[in-house]
């Protein structure tokens, strides 16, 4: 069987991006082929090529066109796109060139706390506003709609009446550090056999 090929898009630092790299170095199955960011001076693209990885990077108006975009990762023979803090709404071309195969992260549970706009502190921040004793993260499919695509797994967390923002940012990291890799692989191997 040959390797899944799959594509990371990232806009930022890239913790996620990196544990997914690092999570699949030497996977038999699977391998991240490239980085792909809207943003020239986002740090994942330096951290994931110094992992070996090779990275893109195409701005708003080349990531906004499907056409392009789907394209560009079929020529890349891509089998996966993995989101990890990719900040743009993804072409619905793309889409229909990857159904079920581009894979998101949402740092709420889902279907609460999702939408346009809905991401990083933003999201932290309603959940603090509506006195929620419970948090955590959704692995999901990507459809048309922000975060409205079938849930893969959710994975939860405490939220204490005296935890602040940056008290559950963090829960937040720890959970999708230990938890988005697995479910990723998990979620194509089963693909695989299908």
């Amino acid at each position: 069987m040959s390797k899944k090929r799959l594509a990371i898009f990232a806009s930022g630092k890239g913790s996620n991006a990196l544990n997914i790299i690092h999570h699949l170095k030497g996977n038999p199955q699977m391998e991240v082929v490239f980085v792909l960011s809207n943003k020239k001076d986002a740090p994942i693209l330096e951290h994931a090529k110094a992992t070996g990885v090779q990275t893109y990077f195409f701005d708003n108006q080349q990531t906004a066109d499907g056409t392009f975009l789907s394209a560009f990762c079929q020529e890349q023979k891509i089998d996966f796109i993995i989101l990890a803090g990719y900040l743009r709404l993804i072409p619905s071309e793309l889409i229909h060139h990857f159904p079920d195969k581009i894979i998101n992260i949402h740092p709420a549970l889902l279907p609460k706390f999702g939408g346009k706009g809905m991401y990083g502190s933003n999201v932290h921040k309603a959940v603090l506003e509506a006195k929620e004793s419970i948090t955590g993260i959704s692995i999901h499919f990507v459809n048309s709609e922000f975060d409205s695509g079938r849930i893969l797994a959710q994975f939860t967390c405490s939220v204490q009446p005296t935890d602040d923002l940056e008290l559950i940012e963090s829960k937040i990291h720890l959970l999708e550090q230990a938890y988005y890799p697995i479910v990723i692989e998990k979620t194509i191997l089963n693909y695989a056999h299908v």
